[in-house]
């Protein structure tokens, strides 16, 4: 899901990729606007309500939202320059520390509401921040797995895409040409659908748990890590006794 990079990436890794990580962010969109007013997976409103801050003179309000942007900005420069740094020492590894950082901002916000439940809303610029912040990690390590394939945490480009995609399937008439099409289609609709399931999930559970859905999310991310590692122990293995079998 993680290792496979270039050449070597599969229609199936991406596939298993934007499932889990677009219902993380479906979960982290909707508390993000349940709990807090605001969009926390993506930055394209965050201009338009800047701009409507400055005609109305609210410039420090304008600031806030400029500081949201450059939080989601961040936590993308962030991401990749660590994948960069580890994939010099160790690349198998490179996408686990950025998954592992997401992991902790969500627990993190997490245990705070557990210990301070109003505190998350009452600070709900910095809350909305580190939101923001761990979106940009998720995205821009999404992107760089996947080849820039997968996107999880926004769907307008995603809709954009599709409606291209959907158009050509009017004019490629060749056999390989349309099951290429298919299968670029069935996995924007994966996407689609896993981020319309988290929205809906983590919608469903703010209402009973507030920030503490946090968690669900986390618990999707050390899934997608655990399956990772399990899929690749498993090939190690195969690899192993074919060897040894080749020997006999």
């Amino acid at each position: 899901m993680f290792r496979h990079q270039g050449k070597n990436r599969a229609y199936s890794h991406n596939l298993k990729l934007a499932s889990v990580l677009s219902c993380v962010a479906g979960i982290v969109n909707s508390v993000g606007v349940l709990g807090l007013h605001t969009l926390t997976t993506n930055v394209t409103g965050h201009f338009a309500f800047f701009a409507e801050e400055v005609i109305e003179e609210n410039y420090n309000r304008a600031i806030v939202y400029l500081v949201y942007t450059f939080f989601f900005l961040l936590g993308s420069f962030v991401s990749s320059l660590i994948m960069e740094w580890v994939l010099k020492h160790k690349p198998e590894v490179s996408y686990v520390i950025p998954i592992v950082l997401e992991m902790a901002l969500l627990v993190g916000l997490s245990i705070i509401d557990i210990n301070a439940p109003h505190a998350l809303v009452k600070y709900s610029v910095f809350t909305a921040l580190v939101l923001l912040f761990a979106m940009g990690v998720q995205n821009s390590l999404v992107t760089r797995v996947s080849g820039a394939v997968v996107r999880t945490t926004h769907l307008t480009g995603l809709f954009t895409d599709l409606g291209i995609v959907l158009s050509q399937l009017f004019f490629y008439k060749n056999r390989s040409e349309r099951i290429k099409l298919y299968r670029s289609i069935f996995l924007m609709l994966a996407i689609i659908g896993c981020f319309f399931i988290g929205c809906v999930a983590g919608g469903f559970l703010y209402f009973h748990y507030q920030f503490k859905t946090l968690l669900l999310a986390a618990l999707l991310l050390l899934f997608a890590l655990w399956y990772d590692q399990l899929l690749m122990s498993y090939y190690a293995l195969r690899r192993k006794i074919q060897k040894r079998d080749f020997r006999f």
